[in-house]
């Protein structure tokens, strides 16, 4: 076995996603949809746990949060010995959590931060406290690079419904004035054979994507799926436009691949290990 004294000059390491986020018990959403799809991109996944769910594909029956000060342990471990390229952010339940995070950012210098703003199950749940939205709004769009909300939490953030694709390019304006660099707002709850989301720059870069409609009812998770695919390609080195549309690829192939899988007797998950590949290592001198 070789010693440390043999080792080779170079370090290899692994592209390293940590995912600060609620558990699903029922496994299709959360930090488990978070941990298969950063293995499925050949990412090395971790995780902080902000909120246990007892939930399944029909609902959600009880939700337990995590103290604040065990939260700021799991982060200072993770982040003390193993570090991170990329963080997802999803479930955020209270804003003294909101502020561990903000802290967390502040105190590693984390950087490609992707904020899922978890307000809203697919069962139609309710996950976030109402005060702390604007906590939300106020600590992490600004040390975010990406914020990552369907039309519902864009709704909810906004104090209107978005009610069609034309209305996308105001909303997301919108959400930029509130201090976030990049908004991917995901046109999937609208009606149509065709799926729209819009990324906009606060520079002004804006790409429109379109994808036809796959009929499914296994949409459990596709926000946290994405979330944590757009910060995996970013751990992988691709830039922000380009993680977002390589995660895109990869969460409509997932969709596709279980579109007829029957998990439950709900909202089940999607196939995220539809075509897995291999670990990344990265080499450092």
């Amino acid at each position: 076995m070789p010693t440390e004294s043999t080792l080779p000059a170079t370090r290899a390491r692994y592209a390293r996603v940590l995912s600060i986020a609620g558990s699903d018990s029922g496994g299709g959403a959360g930090i488990q949809a978070d941990l298969k799809t950063m293995s499925a991109l050949g990412c090395y996944g971790m995780t902080a746990i902000t909120a246990l769910t007892a939930q399944n594909t029909q609902g959600v029956r009880g939700i337990h949060g995590v103290p604040p000060e065990f939260l700021r342990l799991q982060l200072d471990a993770v982040l003390d010995d193993i570090g991170a390229d990329a963080v997802k952010i999803g479930m955020l339940h209270a804003p003294e959590i909101v502020q561990e995070v903000a802290g967390a950012i502040d105190r590693h210098g984390l950087r490609n931060v992707v904020l899922d703003p978890v307000m809203v199950a697919t069962s139609g749940d309710r996950l976030i406290a109402e005060a702390t939205v604007g906590k939300l709004v106020r600590e992490l769009f600004p040390r975010a690079a990406l914020v990552t909300p369907n039309l519902d939490e864009a709704g909810l953030l906004l104090g209107r419904p978005i009610a069609g694709v034309d209305e996308l390019e105001g909303a997301a304006q919108a959400l930029l004035a509130m201090g976030a660099p990049a908004v991917l707002i995901k046109g999937g709850h609208l009606p149509g054979d065709e799926v729209v989301d819009l990324l906009a720059l606060a520079d002004g870069t804006r790409l429109r994507m379109a994808a036809a409609r796959i009929r499914t009812h296994n949409g459990h998770g596709t926000g946290c799926t994405l979330s944590s695919a757009i910060a995996s390609y970013l751990a992988l080195g691709q830039p922000l436009a380009q993680a977002v549309q390589q995660a895109r690829t990869y969460i409509l192939g997932a969709i596709a691949a279980g579109a007829h899988v029957h998990t439950g007797r709900g909202h089940g998950p999607l196939n995220h290990g539809y075509e897995p590949q291999k670990q990344a290592v990265i080499d450092e001198a």
